[in-house]
């Protein structure tokens, strides 16, 4: 966190010039600005909140509002050799923007930097609203956890290759030991086949009067064996198809307890789900043109009451430009009544404060409504995609159920043809061994038995020979996988190490804009030095809500105020009972907590400050001065007396 970032260390232009017209009160004014804190200090109604809605324009806020004769306004900020410039136009009875201002997306500049009396994050510090939510309302919450899904996804399938490389290191052992094991068996074979061969040499038999049947004899001979091996090689082979179906079958059985737990029969709640998604987007959307609408009404009350003759200048030419007339007006603005720009009657200052205290009333419970719908919304959104992740995974165990039962089939029809192929062959064999017996005679019983001998050991040591081989090929298969080990293992680390980074980003966030509000709190309160107001801060706690089908832990921020009496008995206090200066100060400091939080001033070079007047001139000083180390151009308007105690030493605008 960087709370304690001082913005002289950064790269920013020291210098900016503003260029309104049309906006607020202002028809038309040019103001340059030095880094540091400037002052627009005057009474009221001397358009100077208009100009702050000038920097926001121009920055490119779409809460600045157009002066009520115009049809077109515009701000233009020149800043770091660059011209940014947003237009504001009436349309079919809404005010619409275009241009190419600062920033892309004001949101956050709005929430945090842009400060004026309507600011949502002192509004919600003075109302006791909910402070959680509002600070991390830039943050995309969905996306994060989007990303941790995809991330746990790639992680499981790290993890089963890992269990793969683990299971076949597991096995190695087994393996080599059977190479070992072959390998003798095979040596011992080639030495009684040496011995056997040896002794068919050796055998003393008449070969000239036997040549022929001998000759006839070994055919048959080398052809039992051939035939033999071919036996050998099909029950092999069947040996083989039926392990295949055994791997198969117990897949099979895991896939179709699968699709028993998904659920198939849920057609309707998608359908019900859908039609609800669709409601609420349209009470939403409607919520959305109710709450832009009070938030106009509003600024247009806010301005009636600074600047009431901004709106008599539209009446005062029809008066002939009366002077004497529109000053009257305006002095009545400026005591306890302003002159009403329609019918020219009066209204009571406190009436129309009234008006603008319920108006913001009626604009919060649009914003809490929207923001209950938005969780309606997340929630049916949520079990939606579950339902559908439910189906697509369902219709992909069964077609991969039908793939097995259809391999299973195949394997099985293979398994038949190999079965006759090794009756045939049985029968072959049988066959020739006959024929071998008919073909024994007189004194060739031995030759003939060590030929059999030689034979079978040749086949043996064959099959042995071939065995082995296969053990080897696995073995060299194995310790190919295992060499894949290390870069699986340092993906592995890296996925993970993403995975506690997302999975922990939201809470720091949470505890870093808590510390930053409960730091800046404590040094204000003692710079600030409130009589019997021992501390103000946020305690973060946690609860269970559910999110869709599920319970989550969620946090909230609560905010906490203790305060002592003349007798220095501590006791805790609510919000509602701090003065106005007091909920001021504490909506400030966590309008600043969000700022820096979100580091804002990487891409907001202003923050503005308005409507103080609740605090004295000394601590308007004090805060000031404490906010002017983390905002580059840092812009308040006071009122005259207000402004006396920053005038000597920064910059000070006075005519606008």
């Amino acid at each position: 966190m960087k709370t304690n970032q001082n913005v002289e260390n950064r790269e920013t232009p020291e210098q900016a010039a503003l260029s309104v017209t049309n906006i607020g009160g202002i028809e038309e004014t040019s103001v340059s600005f030095q880094q540091g804190i400037t002052v627009l200090s005057g009474r009221n109604a001397t358009n100077r909140t208009s100009l702050l809605q000038g920097i926001m324009a121009a920055l490119g806020s779409d809460r600045a509002s157009l002066k009520a004769d115009a049809e077109e306004g515009s701000a233009v900020l020149e800043f770091d050799d660059e011209t940014y410039r947003q237009t504001l136009r009436r349309q079919n009875g809404t005010i619409v923007t275009d241009g190419e201002p600062y920033l892309e997306d004001p949101e956050i500049a709005d929430l945090f930097a842009f400060l004026l009396e309507s600011n949502e994050a002192r509004r919600a510090v003075a109302r006791g609203d909910e402070l959680r939510d509002l600070i991390m309302r830039p943050v995309d919450t969905d996306a994060i956890k989007a990303e941790i899904r995809q991330l746990e996804q790639r992680k499981q399938r790290l993890d089963e290759q890992l269990g793969e490389l683990d299971d076949r290191e597991d096995r190695l052992p087994d393996l080599e030991a059977k190479r070992t094991r072959l390998a003798d068996e095979i040596e011992e074979l080639r030495e009684e086949l040496e011995t056997a061969e040896e002794a068919l040499e050796s055998t003393n038999v008449d070969v000239e009067t036997r040549r022929e049947e001998r000759s006839e004899l070994e055919t048959k001979l080398d052809e039992l064996r051939d035939t033999r091996s071919e036996l050998e090689r099909t029950r092999d082979r069947i040996d083989t198809e039926r392990e295949s179906i055994e791997a198969l079958e117990d897949e099979r059985e895991e896939v179709e307890a699968n699709v028993d737990e998904l659920s198939t029969g849920e057609e309707a709640d998608i359908g019900r789900l859908e039609a609800e998604i669709d409601a609420l987007q349209d009470q939403k959307d409607g919520l959305n043109e109710e709450i832009s609408q009070l938030q106009r009404t509003i600024q247009f009350n806010e301005r009636l009451l600074e600047n009431p003759g901004e709106f008599l200048a539209g009446n005062g030419g029809s008066a002939g430009g009366d002077g004497a007339l529109t000053d009257q007006l305006l002095a009545e603005g400026d005591s306890e009544t302003v002159t009403c720009w329609t019918c020219g009657s009066s209204v009571a200052t406190d009436q129309i404060e009234t008006t603008i205290e319920q108006l913001r009333t009626a604009h919060q419970e649009r914003l809490e409504e929207r923001s209950t719908i938005n969780d309606d919304l997340d929630e049916r959104r949520a079990t939606l995609t579950e339902i559908n992740e439910n189906r697509t995974e369902y219709r992909q165990a069964t077609r991969r159920l039908e793939s097995i039962d259809d391999e299973i089939e195949r394997r099985r029809d293979r398994i038949d043809e190999l079965t006759s192929e090794r009756e045939s062959l049985t029968e072959e064999i049988d066959d020739l061994e006959d024929e071998i017996d008919d073909l024994e005679s007189d004194g060739s019983e031995d030759i003939l038995e060590q030929h059999r001998e030689v034979n079978q050991l040749e086949f043996e040591l064959e099959r042995k020979e071939r065995e082995r081989d296969e053990v080897e090929d696995e073995i060299a298969s194995v310790e190919d996988r295992l060499g894949e080990r290390e870069g699986l293992e340092a993906r592995r680390e890296e996925v993970t190490e993403e995975l506690t980074d997302l999975r922990t980003r939201i809470d720091r966030i949470e505890e870093d804009a808590v510390e930053a509000f409960n730091e800046h709190m404590d040094n204000l309160l003692e710079t600030l030095g409130y009589d019997n107001l021992d501390r103000i801060w946020i305690d973060r706690t946690t609860r269970d809500v559910r999110e869709g089908r599920r319970k989550v832990s969620k946090s909230s921020f609560d905010l906490k105020i203790v305060r002592s009496t003349d007798e220095g008995a501590a006791y805790e206090d609510a919000i509602e009972h701090l003065s106005e200066s007091e909920r001021e100060v504490t909506g400030l400091v966590f309008a600043l907590a969000g700022y820096l939080v979100h580091d804002v001033y990487e891409t907001v070079p202003f923050m503005l400050l308005d409507s103080l007047e609740a605090i004295d001139a000394e601590r308007i000083a004090a805060l000031v001065e404490y906010f002017e180390s983390y905002a580059p151009y840092l812009v308040v308007a006071l009122l005259e007396e207000d402004a006396e105690a920053l005038a000597e030493e920064h910059d000070v605008v006075t005519e606008i």
